[in-house]
């Protein structure tokens, strides 16, 4: 075998090295390394068929992300606290609703839609580790199910603009209420409505004017939860919140442009939306600007796939954190194996999948439970190594930035600003301030 191995390596590497280049299979190392082995794989799948195609868990462009900010450490200026020391991770959504949501960790389960998307099974895994982890799980835009309000301590029911899939007592048992204008991953692209299936006694949103009758239905029908608005972010983002504040929202749900969805056409993915800190940042400084960063909660998502990105968000003016595709990873843990190797993981957790009815959901909820108090227990390591016993207590001022686009967006000063001593630190104290002030539109 060595030498049978030895005598045909050879002879592949002598063609190669001989062979002109135009006949030399080495030009796809050139033609890959140009145009990218994705861009390739996708015009094959292009011209396969004549139609859009619908690429799953979102874009795989690198846009600039939280790895820009640092958190600075304490050690004697402000000291770490022990771990025996509790730290409050509470969040409540909707302060000034009747009845707000409440939940126990910042990490929340964003909307993902049984039948359209994911499978029952998946749901109720889900709304099981939502309850484990005390935090809430999101319907998504799909049929509603009983068990999953069954198992889900905290369920949030998504509305859709076209109302499908929705009656009065469905909204009735939701503990927050949330109207979905668009995704991250999908822009605010035209959904594909069923005529039998739209409630005609239900108010849809056609039109920007439409917005705030639709808010009133749902407090009335929701009978005092949080109502909320979810969109993507864009650059359009002030007018639209100021929309929304008219309207007299209790949340926003706002998603950049790293989210996932289980499918959507890739120039949605890539080329439409903000990223997540620049969105981020600007939804912060406009709801301090109108006065409403204590009355109206702002949960933010889109590539959130560490409690450390997470925290950042957090420090930054966030409320909350929507996960969605390490929620599937963590559900599927080391059932993803059921599809191996012939198919992919998502064949695991997507309606109609080849492996979808392997799905064991009880094992899933307590692995998806497991991963979210994991996070959870993380983020309150980084709260106690800023020295501080609350995550509300976490802000802007416990970053600073690695790079000047990065203190442009977020206003975080930049790191190489301090100096130490005197004169200097003076300069950096003033520099400081001024970042804060610039970045809190004051």
């Amino acid at each position: 075998m060595r030498f049978i191995i030895t005598g045909v390596s050879r002879f592949m590497l002598k063609t190669m090295m001989t062979d002109p280049y135009v006949e030399n299979l080495t030009e796809l190392v050139t033609a890959t390394k140009r145009t990218g082995a994705q861009n390739i794989l996708e015009t094959n799948l292009r011209s396969e068929k004549a139609e859009v195609l619908q690429r799953p868990l979102g874009s795989p462009r690198k846009f600039l992300d939280f790895e820009g900010l640092m958190f600075v450490s304490s050690h004697l200026d402000r000291q770490p606290l022990p771990d025996t020391i509790p730290i409050h991770t509470g969040v409540v959504i909707g302060p000034k609703a009747p009845r707000p949501l409440r939940i126990d960790t910042p990490l929340m389960i964003s909307g993902m839609a049984y039948r359209t998307a994911l499978t029952d099974r998946m749901k109720y895994a889900f709304a099981l580790g939502s309850s484990l982890a005390k935090t809430s799980t999101n319907t998504g835009e799909g049929p509603f199910l009983p068990q999953e309000r069954a198992l889900a301590e905290r369920l949030i029911v998504q509305y859709p603009r076209i109302p499908l899939y929705r009656t009065l007592d469905m909204l009735e048992q939701a503990d927050a209420l949330e109207l979905q204008l668009g995704q991250g991953a999908s822009a605010g692209a035209a959904q594909a409505p069923y005529p039998h299936l739209i409630r005609t006694e239900l108010p849809a949103l056609r039109k920007p004017e439409d917005l705030p009758k639709v808010v009133r239905f749902l407090k009335e029908a929701g009978q005092g939860v949080p109502v909320g608005v979810k969109f993507s972010f864009t650059n359009n983002l002030e007018r639209e919140i100021d929309l929304c504040l008219e309207a007299n929202v209790d949340f926003l749900a706002l998603e950049g442009a790293q989210a996932a969805t289980i499918k959507s056409a890739p120039i949605l993915q890539d080329d439409f939306g903000l990223p997540t800190i620049m969105g981020l940042s600007r939804a912060v400084k406009h709801l301090k600007l109108r006065g409403v960063q204590d009355a109206v909660s702002l949960i933010v998502s889109g590539g959130f796939h560490s409690p450390g990105q997470c925290l950042k968000a957090l420090a930054l003016g966030a409320n909350a954190i929507y996960l969605g595709t390490v929620v599937l990873f963590a559900a599927s843990h080391t059932q993803s194996l059921k599809a191996a190797p012939w198919e992919p993981p998502t064949q695991l957790t997507v309606q109609g999948g080849k492996a979808s009815k392997k799905f064991n959901w009880k094992l899933g909820g307590q692995h998806l439970g497991n991963y979210l108090v994991s996070s959870t227990e993380e983020i309150k390591e980084g709260v106690r190594a800023l020295g501080k016993h609350a995550l509300h207590q976490v802000n802007s001022f416990d970053l600073v930035s690695l790079d000047e686009q990065t203190y442009q967006i977020t206003g975080v000063p930049l790191a190489y600003w301090a100096h130490g001593h005197g004169s200097d630190l003076g300069a950096y104290s003033k520099r400081n301030v001024r970042a804060v002030v610039r970045s809190e539109g004051k």
